[in-house]
Parts: C-alpha cells; structure tokens; sequence
C-alpha cells in the first residue's frame, strides 16, 4: 500500500465586516496622531502615533487568513496561516472518525448538519460547488467543520472514508 500525501491553500475571503474594521483602524490611528498633537505633547506624541500604528498593523495581520489542509495517510490536519507567516493547527483528526461529509447545501444532509453542536468553518467564506462539511465528534462534541477540497483532495477523502458516509457531488 502506498502512502497518499495531499496539501491545498484555501484564502478566506474579506469581507464587509473586515474592510469595515480596517477603515475604523485608519481613523482611530489618525486621531491618536491628531489629539496627541493638539494636546501638545510633543516627543510623547510621537510614541502614541508609533504604537497606534504598531497595534493596527498587528490588528491588520488577523484579516489575512489562509488556511492549509493536509491529508496523509488518512490524517487531516488543518493549519490556519495569518499574514502567510503565522502557523496554528485548528483541526486535526483521522478520517474514519467522519460520520458523513457532503456539500453544505446537499438537501438529504443538512437536518445532521444541522444537528451539530458546534461549527468551524475553514472555507473561504462564500459557498461554492466545492464547498463540503463533515460530521466528526470531537470533545463529546458533534462538531460540523465546513472545507473546501478541491478535486485531489477529495479523491484522497475517498481512501479513507466509507463511501457510504462520502456524499460528493457529480
């Protein structure tokens, strides 16, 4: 039996919200730089101006989420990737764990998708044909993780899932 080893790079999408905060993180950072100012507070000014910025800059690097599937031998693990520099693994579990996993909007699925007791979504964000959830429990939870494989991925699920519980679209 050969080992199968598959990696993919989902971008999250922004969005109004994130595009909402960055405008809000601009103004807050600008008036920092005039009130301090106008307060005359000279050298001290200059500080808070830096660490506005310093602060929004690290606020900024959150809205810039990548998140990286990684299926070997049955194992996926998900990482999310801040700001392509930041690594963390969000998700990991083996395949055989999955009750069912099929698209988010299959119709003889959603009523146990939407029986889960907890949602992660490691997609990017907007619902397309290649938008699939799973079941799998995790912590006595019943936990949904919504994904986006592409076709290669989802050929690797098919080693390790029972085709019973792997709904994929045609």
């Amino acid at each position: 039996m050969s080992d199968v080893f598959k990696e993919q790079i989902v971008k999250r999408k922004q969005t109004t919200k994130n595009t909402i905060i960055r405008i809000l993180l601009i103004f807050v950072v600008a008036m920092v730089f005039f009130i301090s100012f106008a307060l005359g507070l000279g050298p001290l000014a200059v500080l808070l101006t830096a660490g506005a910025i310093f602060g929004a800059l690290y606020i900024h690097s959150f809205f810039i989420v990548e998140y990286e599937y990684i299926f070997t031998n049955g194992d996926l693990d998900i990482d999310i990737i801040y700001n392509r520099s930041r690594r963390k693994r969000v998700f990991s579990a083996h395949v055989n764990t999955i009750e069912v996993m099929a698209h988010v909007e299959d119709n003889n699925h959603i009523r146990e998708f939407d029986s889960s007791q907890e949602t992660r979504d490691y997609s990017s964000g907007t619902v397309g044909e290649s938008t699939y959830a799973f079941l799998t429990p995790i912590g006595g939870k019943r936990l949904k993780v919504v994904i986006e494989p592409n076709e290669k991925m989802l050929a690797a699920f098919k080693t390790g899932i029972s085709p019973r519980k792997l709904h994929i679209r045609a």
